[in-house]
C-alpha cells in the first residue's frame, strides 16, 4: 500500500511540474515582449505607431527622386498584325518600378506564334534598363482575331549616366516558325523572238 501511495504522489508532482512548464511557456511571449518594451532591446517588439518616424510602407531608398527620365515606347510589327503600346511615354525616377501595357491582335485568319525582341536608344541605356516582367521573355500563340495585353515592368538603374534624360524602348514583334518566302528568281528569256 505504501508503494502505491508513493506512485500516486509522484504522478501528482509530475502533473504539477508539467502544468507549470506549460504555463511558463505560454506566458513567455508576452513576458519577452514586455521586457523588450521596457528596456528597448528589440525595437521589433514595438508596434509601428510606437517607433519614431515609422510609416506604414517603408520608402524605397534606391529611388533617385532628384532625376526624372522620360521613357518612350515604340512598337514594330513584322507581319500582318496589330502591335502597339498603351501609352506613348511615361516619366519615371531612376530606381522606381514602372509598368506599361502593350496591346497585340492577330488580324490574320489563322493561328500564329510570335515573339518580341527589345532594343534601346541610346545604347548605353540597355545595361541599365532592368525588366522585372516582360512579354519578350516568351513566345505566344494567338488564335485568329485574338487580342491580348501584356505588361512590361521595369526599373531604370540609378547608376545610369546623368546626361541620359530620355530612353526609347522599341519592340519588334515577329512571327516564329513562319516559312521564309523563296528568293526571287530571274525571269526566263522569252522564246518568241528566236529564229527557227
Amino acid at each position: 500500500m505504501g508503494r502505491r501511495d508513493a506512485n500516486v504522489k509522484m504522478v501528482g508532482k509530475l502533473a504539477v511540474v508539467a502544468a507549470g512548464m506549460f504555463a511558463f511557456g505560454y506566458a513567455l511571449i508576452p513576458i519577452y515582449k514586455h521586457i523588450c518594451e521596457l528596456t528597448g532591446i528589440n525595437i521589433l517588439a514595438l508596434g509601428e505607431t510606437q517607433v519614431p518616424g515609422a510609416s506604414r510602407a517603408p520608402a524605397n531608398s534606391q529611388v533617385d527622386t532628384a532625376r526624372t527620365i522620360t521613357v518612350e515606347f515604340d512598337a514594330n510589327a513584322r507581319g500582318p498584325w496589330q502591335f502597339k503600346p498603351a501609352v506613348a511615354s511615361i516619366q519615371v525616377h531612376p530606381g522606381e518600378l514602372a509598368t506599361v501595357m502593350y496591346e497585340f491582335q492577330n488580324v490574320q485568319p489563322r493561328r500564329m506564334s510570335a515573339q518580341a525582341i527589345p532594343s534601346y536608344a541610346p545604347r548605353q541605356a540597355a545595361s541599365h534598363f532592368n525588366k522585372v516582367e516582360c512579354f519578350c521573355f516568351n513566345q505566344y500563340t494567338l488564335e485568329p482575331g485574338e487580342k491580348k495585353q501584356w505588361p512590361v515592368a521595369f526599373v531604370i538603374d540609378p547608376k545610369l549616366s546623368k546626361d541620359v534624360t530620355t530612353i526609347t524602348l522599341s519592340y519588334t514583334f515577329f512571327e516564329v516558325g513562319a516559312g521564309t518566302p523563296p528568293a526571287p528568281t530571274a525571269a526566263a528569256p522569252s522564246r518568241g523572238g528566236e529564229a527557227g
